[in-house]
């Protein structure tokens, strides 16, 4: 777990964003060309975007996803050969895709597994793109910069207090919300774009309902509240079934006939078989309520209710039941420094230029679980009234240190969140820590005797394996598969 960036997140998106120029009127067909200032500025955002969400994957699907984008970019007008257009795809498992001026366009695993085709994948790219082409990000400029993580100590923890740069933590920071009427302009320039490059139009609808259904089964595993607080295309880019209908209908203004076009689905499944699934392991892995780290050989969890967002900066845990807000970093710290030492030093370095006007109580001192920790609080004014800011660390080794960070209103009690969460941190056993294996897709053909039910049970989970597999496969409730199809599952090692 490395300590956490000191980049301005927040405020490096924001000039990326105003580099963006007026929307006025925009032709399609005539989108001009991706600016040098508007490439510069993207390339500076873009070491803090890979940063956020653990770095660009490389592995399986990585060169599809890179020929994909390219192609959709040309056809969109933006570039002549793709080149003026940087297509990523994230090391993360949200299910996430976006753009920022300057033609930088992400996807991440957690999307593509969920996909059946290069022509979903094209369809999303398409509609990034088309954002861009739009300069809809002009228009998100107006709106508030960063996700709700910790807007209760906005206005309050400035300069270089990390708590004020946490707001990108989500990575809501680089995918606001748009309106209704810019997800339709760019569902249409996706559309576009992909049946340009001769790609199936048709598929934008289904990938699109593919993601709504990810979408419902979240809710479902975590509860409504807990999976409102997951990052997801679904909110940035708001699902409805107007909205799909919508798609099909422009699929068919193109005068293509379903199927006419290139879906290259086998092409994909080969592209994608072993690609990783869910926490990359130099991240640490989150299960639910627990987050568990093989070679810092630590875990850790927190209460029912709380998202886990794991991210290469720290790990961070919001709720929707609950004003309290959780972040847990660290990493070395200096031979003979006291964890007392430690924890001023952490909660002082949060607050920033806060830090002369906070309240401070005494630091106290225990041990948990075999190892020294030390507890302080800090009490500032924010607009919405007092917050607290309690720092919780533990010297991990001689070399070592980890801390929790718990914010919450003043007025409201977070004893038995903090206490419950600082009780469960603990060192793993060797064994333990090797136990602890990645996931990853497997393309597998469907045999003469295979049935959804058999398949669903050599999916690596230990609940909900028949959900899993039908909406990974776009199956739907009561559908079969048909010996030799290709589906995909989720297998460890």
């Amino acid at each position: 777990m490395p300590t956490l960036s000191k980049a301005a997140l927040a405020t490096s998106v924001a000039a990326s964003l105003a580099t963006a120029g007026c929307m006025g009127s925009f032709d399609p067909n005539n989108p001009g060309q991706v600016t040098a200032s508007e490439r510069q500025s993207g390339a500076e955002a873009h070491p803090q975007i890979l940063a956020e969400f653990g770095g660009a994957y490389t592995g399986p699907g990585s060169q599809m996803v890179d020929r994909v984008g390219k192609e959709v970019a040309v056809e969109s007008g933006l570039s002549q050969t793709g080149s003026d257009c940087t297509v990523t795809f994230l090391n993360s498992s949200v299910v996430n895709a976006f753009a920022i001026p300057g033609c930088y366009v992400y996807v991440t695993r957690g999307l593509v597994a969920l996909m059946e085709n290069e022509a979903q994948l094209a369809s999303v790219l398409g509609h990034e793109i088309g954002h861009v082409a739009a300069d809809h990000g002009q228009r998100r400029q107006n709106a508030a910069l960063g996700s709700s993580l910790l807007s209760v100590l906005a206005g309050v923890l400035t300069g270089s207090g990390q708590v004020a740069q946490l707001a990108g933590q989500l990575g809501q920071v680089w995918t606001l919300k748009y309106s209704r009427d810019q997800e339709y302009q760019s569902d249409d320039l996706g559309i576009l774009y992909m049946r340009r490059a001769g790609y199936d139009p048709y598929e934008s609808a289904d990938v699109l309902e593919a993601l709504g259904d990810q979408a419902a089964l979240e809710a479902q595993i975590r509860g409504r509240d807990e999976a409102a607080q997951i990052p997801a295309w679904a909110r940035t880019h708001p699902l409805s079934a107007d909205r799909v209908q919508r798609a099909t209908a422009q699929a068919r203004e193109t005068g293509v006939q379903p199927g006419q076009l290139a879906q290259n689905e086998s092409r994909f499944y080969s592209a994608i078989d072993g690609m990783l699934y869910g926490d990359a392991p130099e991240q640490g892995f989150v299960d639910k309520h627990q987050f568990a780290h093989p070679t810092l050989r630590l875990a850790f969890r927190v209460p029912d209710g709380f998202y886990l967002n794991n991210s290469s900066s720290a790990v961070t845990a919001t709720s929707g039941n609950s004003p309290v807000q959780i972040q847990f970093s660290g990493g070395s710290k200096q031979a003979g420094e006291s964890i007392a030492s430690v924890t001023q030093q952490a909660l002082r370095g949060l607050l920033g230029n806060s830090a002369q006007q906070a309240q401070y109580s005494q630091v106290e001192t225990t041990t948990i679980n075999g190892m020294p920790a030390a507890q302080q609080q800090a009490r500032v004014a924010s607009n919405q009234g007092q917050v607290d800011l309690t720092v919780i660390a533990y010297e991990y080794d001689a070399d070592s240190a980890y801390y929790f960070a718990f914010i919450s209103p003043a007025n409201v009690s977070a004893a038995n969140v903090i206490s419950t969460t600082a009780q469960s941190f603990r060192k793993l056993s060797a064994s333990e820590a090797a136990q602890l294996e990645p996931k990853h897709l497997e393309v597998v053909t469907v045999g003469s005797g295979d049935t959804v039910a058999s398949l669903s049970r050599r999916m690596a989970f230990d609940d909900y394996q028949e959900a899993r597999f039908r909406v990974l496969n776009d199956l739907e409730d009561g559908g079969e598969v048909s010996a030799g199809d290709r589906v995909k599952i989720v297998v460890e090692g």
